[in-house]
């Protein structure tokens, strides 16, 4: 087995290497004065199951790129299997036609390495999980909730006075699993999006009055639907209000909103390297992700990962 970084998230992939006990391969991924990027593996991969870590956070398209060069590079050096490791599937929330002649971009990322030669794909916690039929090859889709639960369950305390929030109605169905497994009580944020960037807030269907709160959601990038479902559920009574997000891919805003919110922390993963900021508690992955390639590699079931 041959485990290669991208650049992308290399701290992440030499974390999952000490997991397994092994190296990172060596390879060089460099860029020629015009942007244009290079990668040479520097060491015989020939017949190796080869497994390149590369989450899909910003600079996006530079990094789907690489990843698209890198398994390139591997096929054409004879790897046996290679597999995608992408912790954050970016474009993952472009996947139907909801307005007029718009992409459906994540079945073409989808459909970009299966024909550059990516043979499985290991990722986690996919904003829409029917993501997984746009591919033809065999997709491991894991879940954050076992790397997240031992801390939420440490600092809400008494599952009696929790209640988990979906910031959103199509994120119920997470907010439930997170709700069973602690044995909180379930409520919902019914939210209206006016642009990209910025969401009103509307109703919460469910009760959050003195009781300590935790909103659940796959990714936030502004914070804007967190901070938005915050200020409500501050307003309808919540004591302590956290946030247990899969992918924080935070940028400036999104660090500013979460630093002057009424949230008193955001409990994510190290699946990006823009998880970070005050008020942001990161948990790692690295131990998730190397059982899961050492079982892929081994030939063996990954389905006990999903249980907490």
């Amino acid at each position: 087995m041959k485990l290669i970084s991208g650049t992308a998230h290399r701290a992440l992939a030499e974390r999952i290497a000490e997991e397994i006990g092994t190296r990172l391969a060596d390879v060089s991924v460099t860029s020629f004065p015009d942007g244009e990027t290079f990668v040479k593996i520097n060491e015989n991969i020939r017949g190796e199951d080869v497994f390149i870590v590369q989450p899909s956070c910003p600079p996006t398209n530079h990094n789907i790129m690489e990843l698209l060069i890198m398994v390139d590079a591997a096929r054409r050096a004879s790897a046996e299997r290679i597999t995608a490791v992408m912790p954050f599937f970016g474009y993952a929330r472009q996947d139907r036609k909801d307005q007029p002649r718009v992409p459906i971009t994540a079945k073409l990322v989808a459909n970009l390495l299966t024909s550059a030669g990516v043979g499985r794909v290991l990722t986690m916690d996919l904003h829409a999980p029917q993501i997984q039929g746009f591919f033809d090859i065999p997709v491991d889709h894991l879940y954050a909730k076992p790397a997240l639960i031992g801390y939420i369950r440490d600092k809400v305390g008494d599952p009696s006075q929790l209640t988990v929030v979906s910031p959103d109605v199509g994120g119920t169905k997470l907010a439930r699993a997170y709700s069973d497994a602690l044995g909180a009580e379930l409520a919902i944020v019914a939210k209206h999006r006016v642009s990209a960037t910025q969401v009103e807030a509307m109703n919460v269907i469910g009760e959050v009055d003195g009781r300590d709160v935790i909103l659940v959601d796959d990714m936030t990038e502004t914070a804007g639907t967190l901070c938005a479902a915050a200020e409500i559920l501050q307003a309808r009574g919540a004591k302590r209000i956290f946030a247990g997000v899969s992918h924080a891919v935070l940028d400036t805003m999104g660090r500013e909103r979460i630093k002057k919110s009424a949230i008193e922390e955001v409990i994510t993963t190290d699946s990006v390297p823009q998880a970070s900021g005050e008020k942001v508690h990161v948990c790692g992955i690295a131990p998730l992700l190397a059982e899961a390639i050492r079982r892929i590699a081994g030939g063996q079931s990954v389905t006990s990962l999903f249980e907490v």
